[in-house]
């Protein structure tokens, strides 16, 4: 994330920043993955590390307000993070293989939830506006 600037990262919208969480949290574990298959074990302990803080931020980040499926996301992240440990511990690139693909679904449908947002927000900005240029143009 060194290539964002405070700046860039205060322009981001929450479903942004969530976004980001995910694939820095995607790119630890796939690093930690690499550093236990060249037998760099203080690396993949780093990099686990790093992961199971994102997905601790992720689940402190919820919105309890939104029902069930904070409450099921929440138990998720627990399920992924007592994955990672278990990984970082026994050094298991298949166990973190699995919270991989887990985080890598979640963040697939975050993102798509983030563009149907914006398609639908776009939808509602131009029939605003043409109602807008209707009323103008005809109005005097």
């Amino acid at each position: 994330m060194s290539f964002l600037t405070k700046e860039l990262i205060y322009q981001k919208s929450s479903q942004e920043l969530t976004l980001l969480l995910y694939e820095a949290g995607e790119r630890n574990i796939e690093e930690a993955i690499s550093a236990i298959h060249h037998k760099d074990f203080g690396e993949a302990n780093e990099k686990f590390q790093k992961a199971i803080d994102i997905v601790e931020r992720l689940g402190v980040g919820l919105n309890y307000e939104a029902g069930i499926i904070a409450d099921e996301l929440d138990s998720l992240y627990n399920y992924i993070n007592d994955i990672l440990f278990k990984a970082n511990f026994e050094k298991d690139a298949s166990l973190a293989k699995e919270a991989l693909t887990i985080l890598k679904e979640l963040s697939s449908a975050w993102n798509e939830a983030i563009r149907s947002q914006k398609d639908s927000m776009s939808t509602r900005k131009a029939s605003y506006l043409n109602a807008y240029e209707k009323n103008t143009a005809y109005g005097d």
